[in-house]
């Protein structure tokens, strides 16, 4: 949804409840944990400049409560330095590099300031041929750029266990510098650094991480991240 639609739907809210003389909105979270729920305040927040996250379970944060996403945890790096940056996390579990670039439309209705790309574990997990990986995450790249050419494009580098065989292991690793080169985006060299195989950070199915693990990850990216804001 844009912000003009959010904009139009408060309106609409507020001329509703105008007979009762109260007019505010779903409550929304600042640094700190208050809420504040005024119409005027939420149109704020919604103006302030859109970080969007676009990848598969690993965004979504699966198996945890949404505020205990990385996602959510850079939006409280975000306020906690009082910056005006607002996320969207845009994870789907099961995500593919092909259904990602398929869906993509629907996520650049409003422009982003920062786009972070994180996809492709899917990919490698089922198999997928490197090079149809690949060109999909250029394409994904490519659209973005194509919708908004100020945008920063930050590449979350992935790796896979290898069960596919070592050689497909190594070419997949290897793809997400090449597209960070070839495509002039920012790199996150490894998503999953310092959580990725260690039982303690993730979940039973040994893929997706713990809470804990999921404040890792939040501070990895916020270290490439922050220079971008």
């Amino acid at each position: 949804m844009s912000k003009w639609v959010n904009k139009f739907v408060f309106w609409l809210l507020c001329t509703v409840l105008a007979v009762t003389g109260s007019c505010s909105g779903p409550k929304q979270q600042e640094a700190g944990g208050r809420g504040t729920g005024s119409v005027e305040e939420i149109i704020v927040q919604e103006d302030r400049p859109l970080i969007l996250f676009f990848g598969n379970s690993l965004t979504a944060g699966y198996g945890l409560e949404e505020d205990e996403s990385f996602p959510a945890l850079i939006q409280e790096k975000i306020d906690n330095e009082g910056l005006a940056y607002r996320v969207v996390n845009g994870g789907l579990s099961g995500e593919t590099t092909a259904s990602g670039l398929n869906r993509l439309d629907w996520f650049l209705e409003e422009a982003p300031a920062v786009f972070i790309l994180e996809l492709g574990g899917n990919d490698g997990l089922r198999g997928i041929a490197v090079g149809e990986t690949r060109g999909n995450l250029i394409g994904i790249i490519q659209k973005v750029k194509s919708s908004y050419p100020e945008v920063q494009i930050l590449l979350a580098g992935m790796q896979i266990p290898p069960n596919m065989g070592q050689e497909y292991t190594d070419a997949f690793k290897g793809i997400y510098e090449e597209i960070a080169a070839s495509e002039q985006v920012h790199l996150i060299p490894f998503l999953l650094e310092g959580v990725a195989g260690d039982p303690e950070l993730n979940l039973p199915d040994g893929i997706h991480p713990t809470a804990e693990g999921q404040a890792l990850v939040a501070a990895t990216v916020w270290q490439y991240l922050r220079p971008l804001l």
